[in-house]
């Protein structure tokens, strides 16, 4: 029966955000049981594609990610998949009428790194963190309020705004090897050698603005979502905070991490607070 293939597609694509982010993984154990797989099968469609254009040096990664990207396309035409990541996605995709334009968006991004060095104009950056980050918010909203319209156009711009902060954390915080490893750099006008508190103030407050934005969405969203949401926010903006305590120099040399233990403690904290209601 094809139940128990998609029941084995829903389990690697938990099991790929477990092994690849213990934070979001936490943060979607919060969320409510009848959404939860949904979130982690768009965690693990994302997750491969980020993953064919950043990791694998030894390969061909044009051709594997041409090959990706059909194989997506034939999955979501056909509603199936021999791609156990690619069938769970597209069960969410077609189950919650996610827009094929944020599909599409994300995959022009993803394709963007296989070539893209440097991002120097305004347009060019805030193009690719639509593509790479506010669409993936926009995927997990169509998923959180279940297909309500209304409710998704109400909520629209604050989940972009947090998936910007997101994004723009993981970059502050991997400053150092996507420099030194794959040769990027995203925040433009600004030079990476020469980071100084001046750049780097610049880009906190910056993340400060999408962080507050998307702060006024999470406490409007279905209860089924709010918890799980709110953990991932305190998490990123507990490594915020830790970045904007960090000297540049360190910040560049280093990779700047919240340790478990403080994950644990912000679960108990957010716990507290939502049952509370104090946010």
């Amino acid at each position: 029966m094809k139940t128990i293939f998609d029941n084995v597609s829903y389990t690697c694509s938990r099991i790929v955000t477990q092994s690849y982010s213990t934070s979001f993984a936490l943060a979607t154990k919060m969320l409510s049981s009848s959404i939860r797989a949904d979130i982690y099968n768009i965690y693990g469609f994302v997750r491969f594609a980020d993953e064919i254009v950043d990791t694998f040096h030894d390969y061909d990664k044009q051709q594997l990610f041409e090959k990706f990207e059909q194989d997506l396309e034939d999955a979501l035409e056909n509603r199936i998949s021999l791609n156990p990541i690619l069938n769970s996605f597209q069960h969410t995709y077609h189950t919650y009428d996610i827009p094929k334009h944020l599909v599409d968006s994300f995959m022009k991004s993803m394709r963007m790194d296989l070539s893209k060095k440097e991002y120097k104009t305004h347009a060019e950056y805030k193009e690719y963190i639509y593509g790479s980050a506010d669409v993936v918010g926009l995927m997990c909203l169509c998923v959180f309020v279940k297909g309500d319209k209304q409710q998704y156009e109400e909520l629209k711009e604050s989940a972009m705004a947090l998936g910007s902060a997101f994004q723009k954390v993981n970059f502050l915080r991997d400053l150092k090897a996507d420099f030194e490893q794959l040769e990027r750099t995203y925040f433009p006008n600004t030079n990476l050698l020469e980071l100084d508190e001046v750049s780097k103030k610049r880009i906190v407050d910056e993340i400060k603005a999408d962080f507050a934005k998307g702060y006024s969405g999470i406490v409007r969203l279905p209860e089924e979502a709010k918890f799980g949401v709110y953990t991932a926010y305190k998490y990123y903006n507990k490594l915020l905070q830790k970045l904007q305590s960090t000297p540049p120099l360190e910040i560049k040399n280093t990779r700047i991490r919240v340790p478990n233990y403080q994950k644990f403690g912000l679960l108990a904290k957010s716990y507290v607070n939502y049952k509370l209601q104090l946010f």
